[in-house]
This record gives structure tokens, C-alpha cells and sequence, in this order.
């Protein structure tokens, strides 16, 4: 017979244990070792045991070393499957991240080494002829409702266990389940049954006491009902505890724990009827459609549809289809957009077959939806980027909705690109992706050019209005006239006029706070985060200044501290500003402010999207937050205070980012019945990418950019890895910087010749120099696709195994490939 093998990772994030380890499965735990599972192991010289996750197993292998066994199995079945395992693998080679870090995603939130299993006894099994082992097992189980398999494992010590285990559930006598340990263990309630229908109704009074009323009542309703939750009982029949207990000494019911799950929707949500398609939405949709269903070669979809043309439903009635075939759907949005609007269409339409996955979500809750998803309790998924890696077993579909958001990029190891990554998780699962926007990323939309993706055009509304009406207003104009308002004249005349007309505005700002940065008009000193040099803002309800990138708080100085003058004051304007000034102006509205800063308490943002949606709000002022995933249909005038404040950040994204902010803003407005109108103030009106967002005309907006992006050596014409190199020292940075730029160099010449400066660029500080008292230095590689792989090798080499022996004391250095920012 055979011997096997099996690859094990530990959890240590070490470059020089960042390897599988090799251990020996006895012929006892042959058929009980599997991929995914969680074994113990001898580690180290010590032979300390650790927990590890097994990524393979092999046969006969040759090795020149002695192979020390395995000495546990933890699970009764793989924590994740095989093709996650593949998924992870693949994140770890792309990304240039650690094994754990690219497993991590895929397994249980919380910390996997406390993942137990628990098994419980069916309370209706069927007899059978089992094993003495067997019979050991349901005995045990008999006196506790739920045991931790380990402590199974310890008292029974019955060799091979797991074996019985899995026998005894597949038979249908046990079930097992996962939990963690300390705060997200399963939640348990009290919940109540009869304990013997076999008895009459009418022999209750005899067995109760013909004078206990309130218990026979209980013991009636019981007696007619199914299992019921201890608590509503006790406040629907106004008794006591004493009651029931008086009831359960007299074997007429029995009280138990019952798991239930913690669960993230708190209110009702009504059903969400089903739309009939219009023309382009039924085109669409059977596009998809036949693809699925003729297992297409190609398997990636792109809608590109103007806002409000209808791609939700759209999204919804492809998920009835992988209902339909028995396949599990993943629906992906941006945080920002996962609002309750979008979850209250697909709960409202699918109900207790969707689970939810986001950031919001406390660790309990997103425990239990992870493992109704593991379970097989749910069979569609919404959430924000980790969502993609959804523990299901038979996925047909992952939609990703506003594929242009850059959030979709992870900003920690392992630095994802989630459409990548759904694009590889649905060719290792027979799958498909479909993408939907308004505005597509440039990379996207050039790869559907190229025929790697399928283009599919949604150009009208499914409302009879047309897209909103845009006025561009130069805002260098309004100074010269004499308006030194952050209103236009034209926005003060229309918000006035939609009020009187009791319709509903929303006033964009992408920049919280009340002033950008406080200064002495004196000396032209700016008050700066002392950890981060970079000024702070001015945030009015707190009367304090706070730095967005560390969050230290200070107290705002009444007199300069480099000059002692008293003409230190607030410049630029933030949403905090933009709410104060039109309260003033407007002060029978009713307005309200959205932002990171009035949305911190929980419930704080659905609150005010319903007070939105019962149009208890006039005007709604906010950053990117209400840029999309929203409809409100009485919302007919948006107003973009400022459409620059993106287009002067110093990276080669920001046309791009203008052009999609100011146009999904902007498809806010008219979504109803009423025509809608967007006012649109900049200082850079002749801009292109204003010009284009102006006429929500994407397709000149692309023909303009892609030129720029080839001449200048950007995506999707070249790969960008950004090294960045920080630490306390900015000496010792500088000096590291240089020594990798020089490594580095000799390998970019000999790829590109004389041209090289094109293709590598640095050591020079980053955009933000200083964050958190780190000092930053960044090198740019612009790398082919040909040449991506062996670059990448001479930088993990170089910065990760420090193979060239640099001194990274106190130093650490970041890689990303393919960064959605350069900042």
C-alpha cells in the first residue's frame, strides 16, 4: 500500500516558515486526512504542537530527511474546499502574498485555530445496526444535547473517531456544525414543545390539574403549535417562568436550547415583486442567458448601462435562473453601495435564502452567515469585496455591480483585485461572472474591446424620462461677478424653486469636514498632523482638527503657533461647511447631512435613507456615500458643489475617477416620474473629463483617455508594481530605496534597453511623505505582460526573502501589483 503525504501550512507570517511542510498520514488517518481539514503537528525542533491546514496531499514522495506524522485530525470535514485551496494558491503567486494571508480570506472569520466542531444527536433517528463504537457514540450524545468533538475525542478515546463520526452522519443519526470558540460561539434561546402528543388534548386537564387554567391554556396552544421561542411565550400569555416550570414537572412539555442565528437584517422587508423586462433588459438578459446555458467559451460578461437603465433586475432574475438549476449566486457591490435599498430587493425577493457578508456586521454575525453558507442553509450571497470568497460548493454565478469601484482593490495582504479574482474563482468552478456600470473602468472595457470580454449596451432609462439635464457652471465666473458663495447663483435659484415644488435635492462633496486645512494668513503657516505631515481638517461640531489618515485629534489654536498672530482661519470647504451654509440660507428645509462622520453609530445610515425615502428630507448633503445605489424617486436637482476635487489629486487615475464620480452623482437626479436636473460647479470647465461627465457620454470620454494611458505607459497597456518602502527612520528608508532601486535597475535594463527610465521610476517620497510617523519612499515598475512573472520573482527575491541580506531592521516594504492608486 501507498504511503501518504501531506502539505501543511502553519500560521506564522514569517518569510522563513512561509512554506508547506511535509508530514506523514498513518495508515490509520488515510481515509480520514483531506484537503481543507485542520490537522496537529509536531513542529520545530521542540516538536512543539501546533495547529496547521493541510493544502494537498501527495504519494510516495522522496525527501532526504526524516518525516515526522501527523498527530490529529481536527475536523470532520474540510474547513474550505478544494478550488478555494486553488483560489488561494493562485491570490498567493499573483499578489505576492504569504500562504496564510491568501488563505485567510477563505477560511471562517474570526481565528480559524478556534474553529471547534460540534455534533449533536438527531432527535428522531432512525434505529440501526451499528458498531459497538457506534452505539458508544449515541450514548454519549444521549446525555448532552450538543458535545465539542473534542471532548468527545478525550473521554471516549475511541480510536479513529472521525471515521465513526462521518459514518454515524451519513446515516442520518448525528449532525455536525461549526462554532468558535468565545465570542462567536452559536447563540442558543430557550425555546419550548410538547413533550408527548401521543397524549390526548383532552386528557390534559386530568394530567395538569383541572384548576391550573393558565398551564392548560399554555399546554393547549403548545399542544397545537410547533416549537416556540420561551420568550414570546412568556410575553404573549403574561406568566411567569414558574409556570412553565410547573409544566415541565409534569412531563407535559420539555424546555430546550435551541441555535439560532444572529441575524444582520432587523426589520421587516417586504417582498419585491418581480419586473417585467423591457426591450434592451430582456436582450440582455437572454444573452446571459444563453451563454450559461450553451457553456460559452467566454464566461465573462460587461452591461454597460446608463444609470437607471434597469441592470439590478437584470441581476435578479439571472440569480431566479441559478436558483432554478439548483446553482448558488454571489452578488457583489462596493461597500459604499451595499445601502438597504440593495439588500431589501434581493431579501425582498429571495428571503431566507440570502445571507449577507460586509464589514458592518458584528464578528457573531458574520460568523453565523459564513456558516449558513457553509451549510448549505442559504443559496445567494451579497456583500462587499470578501464576499467573493463565499464558502459555497456549487457556485454558477458571481455579478459584480459598479465594477469601475476601486474599492474592489484590497488595500491589505493580500492586495486583491477582486474581478480577478472572480474571473479565476468561476473558471475553476464552471462559472460565470457578468459585470454591470455606468461607467466602466478602462481596463474592463478594453478587454471587452478585445473581444476577452462580452459588451453588452443598456443606452435608456427604464423610466420614460431621459437621462437628467446638465448645467456646467464655471465657477471663476461667479467670483468675477461678485459671488463669493460656494452656491452658484443658478444652483441657490434651482434648489429654491425645488423646494417650493416639494421635491427632494441631494448637494455632492466629496470631502468631509467643515474646512479643508486651518492656516495663518500671517505667516502661511498650516496646522499638520505631527505623525503624518499633512494638514488637518477642521471638523466644526467637535470644534477640533482631525487627520483623515491616522484619526489623532487636536485642539484648533487660537493664534499662530509659528507667529503668534491671531489671523490663523479655516479654508476650503468640506460637507460639514456645505450643511451650514445652506441651513442659512435655507432655513425652513429640512436638511441632513451624510458622511463618515454623521454615520459612525449603527443604524445611523439606514436611518437616514429611510427618513430620505419617506421624504422627510428636503435636502441631503454627503460625500461619495450617495454617489450610487441609490434611488429615490422625488430626488429631481443634484448638485455637485465642487466636480475638482478628485481631478487635482497627483495620480494617473483621477480623469477617470472624475469622469465616473461626477456622471454616477449625477444619475441621482430624475429617477422617478419627474424630469431630473444635475448643476455642475467647477473651476476646470474646459477639462475633458468635465466636458464628457457633462454629457454622460462615456464612449469620447475612453477615446480621449486610452491615448494618454499608452503614450504615458499606464494600465491596461502596462502592469504597475509599487514598492513602497517606510519606517521611522527616514535616513534608513532613503538608504534601503536606493539599494532596492539599484537591484532592481540592472534587471529592468537588461529587459529594456536604453528606453529603461520608462519603465522604472524613484526612489523619491511618496505622494503622502509621512503617515503614522512612517516615512514613505516609493519605486514604480512599469512591467509588459510577458515580463510581469520574472519581475515579480526579482522583487519577491529582493523584498520579501531578502535574499541580497539588506538591512531591514525597523524597515517594511509594501508591494502591489496593479495599484487602483498611486497616492
Amino acid at each position: 500500500m501507498s504511503k501518504k503525504y501531506a502539505n501543511i501550512i502553519v500560521d506564522n507570517r514569517s518569510a522563513q516558515v512561509d512554506r508547506p511542510f511535509t508530514y506523514k498520514i498513518d495508515s490509520e488517518m488515510t481515509h480520514i486526512v483531506k484537503e481543507g481539514m485542520r490537522v496537529v503537528i509536531p513542529f520545530g525542533r521542540g516538536n512543539k504542537l501546533i495547529k496547521g491546514l493541510v493544502i494537498s496531499i501527495e504519494e510516495n514522495i522522496v525527501v532526504d530527511y526524516k518525516v515526522k506524522s501527523i498527530v490529529d485530525v481536527l475536523d470532520d470535514k474540510p474547513l474550505i474546499s478544494n478550488n478555494l485551496i486553488k483560489l488561494s494558491l493562485w491570490i498567493k503567486d499573483r499578489y505576492l502574498a504569504s500562504y496564510m494571508d491568501s488563505l485567510q480570506p477563505c477560511l471562517p472569520p474570526g481565528d480559524y485555530k478556534e474553529v471547534n466542531t460540534l455534533v449533536e444527536l438527531v432527535d428522531e433517528y432512525k434505529d440501526f445496526q451499528g458498531s459497538s463504537e457506534d452505539h458508544k457514540i449515541i450514548e454519549y450524545l444521549k446525555a448532552d444535547e450538543t458535545v465539542l468533538l473534542d471532548k468527545l475525542k478525550a473521554d471516549l478515546n475511541i480510536k479513529n473517531i472521525n471515521m465513526y463520526i462521518n459514518g454515524l452522519e451519513a446515516q442520518g443519526v448525528i449532525v455536525t456544525s461549526l462554532a468558535i470558540k468565545t465570542t462567536n460561539k452559536k447563540r442558543k434561546e430557550k425555546w419550548i414543545r410538547i413533550k408527548d402528543k401521543n397524549l390526548p388534548l383532552e386528557e390534559y386537564p386530568k394530567a395538569i390539574g383541572p384548576r391550573a387554567y393558565k398551564q392548560i391554556e399554555i399546554a393547549t396552544f403548545l399542544y397545537n403549535s410547533e416549537d416556540y421561542p420561551m420568550k414570546n411565550l412568556l410575553e404573549n400569555f403574561n406568566t411567569s417562568l414558574s409556570v412553565l416550570k410547573s409544566l415541565e414537572k409534569k412531563e407535559i412539555i420539555e424546555i430546550f436550547d435551541k441555535i439560532v442565528y444572529r441575524d444582520p437584517i432587523k426589520k421587516y422587508i417586504p417582498n419585491y415583486k418581480k419586473h417585467e423586462l423591457n426591450l434592451s433588459q430582456e436582450a440582455v438578459f437572454n444573452r446571459i442567458l444563453n451563454g450559461i446555458n450553451n457553456k460559452d467559451k467566454i464566461n465573462s460578461y460587461l452591461i454597460h448601462g446608463v444609470t437607471g437603465s434597469g441592470k439590478t433586475e437584470i441581476y435578479l432574475q439571472l440569480v431566479e435562473e441559478m436558483l432554478h438549476s439548483g446553482k448558488d449566486s454571489i452578488i457583489l457591490v462596493p461597500e459604499i453601495s451595499l445601502t438597504p435599498q440593495t439588500i431589501d430587493r434581493f431579501v425582498g425577493r429571495f428571503g431566507e435564502q440570502v445571507a449577507i457578508l460586509h464589514s458592518k456586521l458584528s464578528q457573531g454575525e458574520r460568523f453565523d452567515q459564513w456558516r449558513k453558507i457553509k451549510e448549505k442553509k442559504v443559496k445567494i450571497v451579497i456583500g462587499a469585496r470578501s464576499a467573493v470568497f463565499a464558502p459555497f460548493n456549487n457556485l454558477g454565478l458571481i455579478i459584480i455591480d459598479e465594477e469601475h469601484e476601486t474599492t474592489y482593490k484590497s488595500g491589505q495582504n493580500p492586495k486583491y483585485d477582486t474581478i480577478e479574482v472572480a474571473k479565476k474563482r468561476v473558471d475553476l468552478e464552471n462559472g460565470t461572472l457578468v459585470m454591470g456600470t455606468a461607467t466602466p473602468s478602462l481596463e474592463t472595457y478594453y478587454k471587452a474591446k478585445k473581444g476577452e470580454i462580452i459588451l453588452l449596451n443598456m443606452s435608456n432609462r427604464v423610466s420614460t424620462n431621459e437621462l437628467p439635464i446638465v448645467t456646467l457652471i464655471d465657477m471663476r465666473e461667479e467670483l468675477n461677478n461678485g459671488n463669493k458663495s460656494i452656491f452658484s447663483l443658478e444652483l441657490h435659484r434651482a434648489i429654491s424653486e425645488n423646494l417650493k415644488q416639494n421635491k427632494q435635492t441631494i448637494l455632492f462633496l466629496n470631502r468631509r469636514g467643515f474646512a479643508t486645512f486651518v492656516s495663518c494668513r500671517n505667516c502661511g503657516y498650516v496646522c499638520k498632523c505631527k505623525d503624518c505631515d499633512i494638514s488637518m481638517t477642521y471638523h466644526r461640531n467637535v470644534d477640533k482638527l482631525r487627520c483623515h489618515y491616522c484619526g489623532i485629534t487636536e485642539n484648533t489654536p487660537d493664534v499662530c503657533p509659528e507667529c503668534g498672530s491671531k489671523y490663523i482661519k479655516y479654508f476650503g470647504i468640506g460637507t460639514q461647511k456645505v450643511e451650514e451654509l445652506a441651513k442659512e440660507l435655507f432655513p425652513d428645509a429640512n436638511i441632513v447631512r451624510m458622511d463618515g462622520d454623521t454615520t459612525v453609530e449603527k443604524g445611523s445610515y439606514e436611518r437616514i435613507l429611510g427618513d430620505m425615502k419617506e421624504e422627510k428630507i428636503d435636502i441631503l448633503i454627503g460625500t461619495q456615500m450617495i454617489s450610487k445605489g441609490l434611488d429615490f424617486p422625488e430626488v429631481t436637482l443634484v448638485g455637485i458643489i465642487a466636480a475638482d476635487t478628485t481631478l487635482n489629486l497627483p495620480d494617473y487615475r483621477s480623469p477617470e475617477k472624475t469622469f465616473q464620480l461626477v456622471t454616477q452623482v449625477a444619475g441621482r437626479s430624475g429617477r422617478g416620474h419627474n424630469k431630473g436636473r444635475v448643476i455642475l460647479q467647477t473651476y476646470n470647465p474646459e477639462h475633458y473629463s468635465i466636458i464628457y461627465s457633462k454629457a454622460q457620454d462615456y464612449i469620447n470620454f475612453y477615446n480621449t483617455e486610452l491615448p494618454l494611458r499608452k503614450e504615458f505607459l499606464y494600465p491596461p497597456f502596462i502592469n504597475l508594481i509599487s514598492i513602497l518602502i517606510y519606517g521611522e527612520s527616514n535616513s534608513k528608508v532613503v538608504e534601503i530605496s536606493k539599494k532596492v532601486y539599484n537591484i532592481i535597475e540592472k534587471k529592468i535594463i537588461n529587459l529594456y534597453g536604453q528606453g529603461f527610465n520608462n519603465n522604472i521610476s524613484g526612489p523619491y517620497p511618496a505622494p503622502l511623505e509621512r503617515i503614522k510617523n512612517n516615512f514613505r519612499w516609493q519605486i514604480l515598475l512599469k512591467i509588459k505582460d510577458e515580463d510581469l512573472e520574472e519581475l515579480k520573482t526579482l522583487v519577491k527575491r529582493v523584498c520579501i526573502l531578502n535574499e541580497y541580506k539588506l538591512e531591514l531592521d525597523n524597515i517594511k516594504i509594501n508591494i502591489d501589483i496593479n495599484p487602483s492608486s498611486l497616492l
